[in-house]
């Protein structure tokens, strides 16, 4: 099921994420890059069910590489340090991020095509969405 997602992403739409950032805790000026930044994102997998996410942008790049259902330490790209976990429920990727008490959600789907990342925290959502990148 995790095949679904592999590929290169361009992030085409993102909605409400500046309220999003601001419930992480997320200071001013980052979330004005954030807000302007388009990242690309980048899902691998490798035979030993390893899983490598990438996400690529002017701002930063981040890499995290995780088996499902392990939790692993997390550096998010707004420099948080986290206890992580991703899971696969009803065919979505969900990633569980906890740090200092508190915890975030991103849900990763398919929909039409399109990859769906909904971030939750509190009762702040946004969402993203992907479109894959065309092969050359």
């Amino acid at each position: 099921m995790v095949e679904n997602f592999v590929g290169s992403w361009k992030m085409i739409t993102s909605e409400n994420f500046d309220e999003y950032m601001k419930a992480l805790g997320v200071g001013f000026a980052t979330r004005q890059v954030g807000n302007r930044t388009k990242p690309n994102l980048i899902v691998g997998v490798d035979g030993d069910g390893w899983i490598c996410m990438k996400t690529q942008s002017a701002f930063k790049n981040t890499e995290i590489k995780f088996r499902l259902n392990e939790a692993f330490e997390e550096t998010t790209a707004d420099d948080r340090k986290t206890t992580t976990i991703v899971t696969l429920e009803n065919g979505k990727l969900v990633q569980k991020q906890s740090w200092d008490g508190k915890e975030t959600a991103i849900e990763r789907e398919m929909i039409d095509g399109k990859l769906i990342a909904t971030c939750k925290m509190g009762n702040v959502v946004a969402v993203r969405t992907y479109e894959r990148e065309k092969t050359r």
